[in-house]
């Protein structure tokens, strides 16, 4: 399959592959649009099966940072890219430098930020060969605090929608706990009075911050399973799909993780079964508006709970569309998104 034919191309500006023998890189950066600026999105790590399954990836979630970016009104554009994780063991920091030289060629049209599988620590190694980076530590360092308190907000307007009260006794399960959101999310949670069902991979670490939080520990593979009121995915893409969506018993589907829908048609099927979906890229951008601090100072802490709160107000309008027209609110957001790339294509501004 060609880039151009992929599923998932959908008018990329550019998709660049990279690959550095010395030191086992193998990477794609995707530039999806930089209509309103600079493309910006995080770099992910992944053990991929295949050359064609990273490319998916880093497609879909270019363009989710598009829709990301401009749904959060944020003067840039969406770009994304993914590394291959190399077999055995490598240098990680020859990893990261070559990756810092590959930012070089697109000339500052794509900046990147950390993502799954990517520390301020990688990125760190990757700036002495580069400037086009955000998120650095010595700059806003981790976005995952304020991409938990965006999500934590999108739960509790999934809460008063789905099931009409605060989140006190509301029963959450979080997929992907004890990752750098999911960890943050699940305090937040906790501290609201949520009563929680935790699950990842990392069992360790998952003991120790369910018994911190008093949660429930749900075996990984079961946690679609669960009688929770409340699904706030927190790992990777794709887990509501034809294998998953008819085993839940939740109300609400709101969460960190990028692409939760398989396919968009997921969207009708979780209206079908009366599950109000909170759009995962509306909810999750806290993280790109805490590095806007990089690119201009005026972009500071107040800055971005103001526009933390207006997560909420465009969710908000979302459901009501939603509500308003019987669709459902992926298709109505993924609307939203494209009209306003359209508008700032078209010389108009973006609506706030």
């Amino acid at each position: 399959m060609s880039v151009f034919e992929h599923a998932a191309f959908r008018n990329h500006e550019k998709v660049l592959f990279v690959s550095d023998e010395a030191s086992g890189l193998k990477a794609i950066l995707a530039v999806h649009s930089t209509v309103r600026g600079p493309a910006v999105g995080g770099c992910r790590m992944w053990s991929y099966d295949s050359s064609n399954d990273a490319l998916t990836d880093v497609l879909r979630l270019s363009q989710g940072m598009s829709f990301k970016n401009i749904m959060a009104d944020l003067p840039i554009g969406g770009g994304k890219s993914v590394i291959m994780r190399p077999a055995g063991d490598f240098d990680r920091v020859a990893l990261f430098e070559a990756f810092g030289r590959a930012l070089n060629a697109l000339n500052g049209e794509y900046l990147s930020a950390e993502d799954v599988g990517v520390s301020p620590a990688d990125l760190d190694a990757a700036s002495r060969h580069t400037q086009h980076l955000v998120g650095l530590s010595s700059g806003t360092g981790d976005p995952s605090p304020i991409t938990a308190r965006g999500v934590f907000f999108g739960v509790q307007v999934a809460a008063e929608r789905a099931l009409g009260q605060n989140l006190k006794g509301v029963k959450i399960a979080v997929q992907g706990a004890t990752g750098h959101v999911g960890a943050y999310l699940v305090r937040h949670l906790a501290e609201a009075g949520a009563d929680l069902f935790l699950a990842d991979i990392n069992e360790a670490a998952l003991k120790t911050l369910a018994d911190e939080v008093g949660a429930t520990i749900v075996p990984a593979d079961e946690i679609y399973d669960v009688e929770a009121d409340i699904f706030a995915p927190c790992a990777l893409g794709s887990i509501v799909n034809p294998d998953t969506i008819d085993r839940f018993k939740f109300k609400a589907i709101a969460g960190a993780a990028n692409n939760q829908l398989a396919t968009p048609d997921m969207g009708a099927e979780l209206q079908k079964r009366g599950i109000l979906y909170a759009p995962d890229y509306v909810i999750n951008a806290g993280g790109i508006i805490n590095v806007m601090g990089d690119l201009d100072p005026r972009f500071d802490a107040n800055w971005v709970e103001g526009k933390l709160q207006g997560l909420k107000a465009t969710l908000g309008e979302i459901l009501d569309r939603s509500d308003a027209g019987g669709r459902p609110a992926n298709v109505i957001s993924d609307e939203i998104a494209r009209q306003r790339l359209e508008d700032a294509r078209s010389g108009g501004k973006a609506a706030a």
